[in-house]
């Protein structure tokens, strides 16, 4: 993951760009914003204003309509012979029906909305239906008569249209305004077609996809109910204010509740109409902002593949070259000319570097194997007077079996040593020589001196450093073997995963604590006076010429002294 650095070239030229383009670009957005909210409140007012007026007028007419019924009701005697059954006077009944419908229907002329005024007798069942006298020859007056009195006839119908307010009524796919005035038992009313209200709301500039509506008490529309319910229409208006709405395009939605009635007249403006309305300069910042968007975009593209690509490629290549991979090089793709040069010298530097590395490398592992042969050498004079000492007892004591014996155990060990500059040798060799130096060794010491070697004939064929166990080997008899006390030294090697584990143990007094303390931190012990130690500083150094950190030695009591030997796993 990669982590944000505040000081690159690359953070700044990025940062530098937005503090120039985002106060710009968020003025002009807010500016762009802000006119549009200006011009919607703007024409959401104007629409309410004009919705109000609209409404007032009708609400005016509705009033007129009221006024009328009341009066009639009132003041027209003809009404109580519909209260009554008409067999008690059957042409006086007939007469009455007459004339209260020539009434209504001379009247109904007088009002531009209104389809008819009707009286219903509740006790004969009968309808008088006076319709305006350009509805009269309409086919559907069988319908208009057929709803009106299932109206009339069914209370709880009846109990939906209020007595005191105009109500909304679809009859034969159309809807109409309807209010209910009871006398006695007879109900007079009128009827008024909502389309013939709404031809003046026409003249309200709504644009083609705008619509002006009536709704019922629950914001029902009355009309064109299948458009707003694909455009996801909502008609739950606020009066005063307007309401932003619609799924596909968004819709304006103004609205005035009727104080006649329970309904409401709408307009539902698209918003783009409203958009379309800004002052041409608003219209000029507002396409200045989106350009400024795709200039920024553009400014980014061309400013990442001009300079920050190219930086980036360096920038990658360098990480490799950190990480140690020398081979590491900035790929040639199309950039400027600056760019171009800079690879191009940072390539030929790099080749160079490497070149150089391969030479010091090389010098270096010449003057690894010089050292390492220098430290072998070193390790030969120790056994030298010893084994001379040896010899000259056994001769003067004429002991020709034992002085054979120690002879070949010689043999075998210079033998061993004249080979020893080879930088590994088989385990099984290193065992003999070991095993040879040990029956050395156990002439100086008879019965205080005895080994056991537990090694699987498996790993006998497994390479080592030479004089590796022979050194700590003679380190035990130099410093825990005497005439004193026996000593018993123990040597195991065994593999784990692809690891040989050496462990050479005796029955000593073990390290003392000081010593122990500079072997476990890893300070060298070749600086003392007495020169002690020397073989154990030449076998750390020669493990770490030789395999770097894959081995390691460790050192512990228990009780006795304890050198553990941990190297990797190297077949013939």
């Amino acid at each position: 993951m990669l982590s944000l650095n505040f000081n690159t070239i690359r953070f700044k030229l990025i940062f530098g760009l937005f503090v120039i383009m985002l106060p710009i670009i968020t003025f002009l957005v807010y500016n762009s914003y802000y006119s549009i909210s200006v011009v919607r409140n703007q024409v959401a007012q104007s629409s309410n204003n004009l919705l109000h007026l609209y409404t007032g007028l009708i609400d005016k007419d509705l009033n007129n309509i009221d006024t009328y019924l009341l009066q009639f009701a009132a003041q027209n005697a003809g009404l109580s012979y519909l209260d009554r059954p008409a067999e008690q006077d059957l042409d006086t009944y007939n007469l009455s029906k007459y004339q209260l419908f020539r009434e209504l229907y001379e009247k109904s002329n007088s009002y531009n909305a209104l389809d008819f005024f009707f009286a219903y007798s509740v006790v004969n069942q009968d309808l008088i239906l006076a319709p305006r006298s350009t509805v009269s020859e309409s086919p559907d007056l069988h319908v208009f008569k057929n709803t009106l009195k299932e109206v009339a006839q069914d209370s709880q119908k009846l109990s939906h249209y209020s007595m005191n307010r105009w109500t909304t009524i679809t009859i034969n796919g159309t809807p109409y305004l309807i209010h209910l005035f009871q006398y006695g038992n007879v109900y007079i009313g009128a009827l008024v077609n909502s389309k013939e209200i709404m031809v003046p709301l026409d003249l309200l500039d709504l644009g083609e996809e705008g619509r002006s509506l009536i709704v019922d008490a629950g914001n029902q529309p009355l009309m064109d109910i299948d458009f707003y319910n694909s455009q996801k229409i909502q008609l739950n208006y606020e009066r005063g204010t307007y309401l932003l709405t619609g799924a596909n395009q968004k819709y304006l939605v103004i609205g005035e509740q009727s104080t006649k009635g329970d309904f409401s007249l709408l307009a539902v403006i698209p918003d783009r109409n409203i958009i379309e309305q800004l002052p041409y300069t608003q219209r000029i910042i507002l396409i200045i902002t989106i350009g400024a968007v795709f200039v920024l975009i553009g400014a980014l593209y061309f400013l990442r593949r001009t300079v920050l690509l190219p930086i980036n490629r360096i920038i990658v290549a360098m990480r490799k070259i950190k990480d140690g991979n020398l081979e590491a090089r900035i790929v040639n793709t199309p950039i400027s000319q600056e760019f171009r040069m800079m690879n191009e010298t940072f390539n030929d530097m790099m080749a160079q570097i490497q070149e150089l590395k391969i030479n010091v490398y090389e010098e270096r592992l010449n003057n690894q194997k010089a050292e390492l042969k220098h430290l072998q050498l070193q390790v030969n004079p120790h056994f030298y007077l010893n084994s001379l000492n040896i010899v000259y007892y056994l001769a003067e004591d004429q002991n020709f079996q034992l002085l054979k014996e120690l002879s070949l155990s010689l043999i075998g060990y210079f033998r061993f040593m004249f080979r020893s500059h080879m930088d590994f040798v088989l385990l099984k060799d290193e065992i003999k020589h070991v095993q040879n130096y040990l029956r050395i060794q156990e002439f100086r010491f008879p019965e205080n001196l005895t080994t056991h070697f537990f090694i699987a004939e498996s790993l006998m064929n497994y390479k080592i450093p030479p004089l590796m166990v022979q050194t700590f080997i003679e380190n035990v008899i130099k410093h825990a073997v005497s005439l004193d006390e026996p000593i018993h030294i123990r040597i195991d090697i065994e593999q784990s995963l692809d690891q040989l584990i050496i462990r050479i143990e005796d029955t000593g007094k073990g390290f003392e604590p000081g010593v122990l303390q500079k072997l476990e931190q890893g300070i060298a012990l070749m600086n003392n006076d007495s020169g002690e130690h020397i073989g154990i500083w030449n076998v750390q150094r020669r493990i770490w010429l030789l395999y770097q950190d894959q081995a390691n030695i460790t050192f512990y009591n228990n009780p006795g002294a304890v050198v553990k030997i941990v190297l990797p796993l190297q077949s013939e």
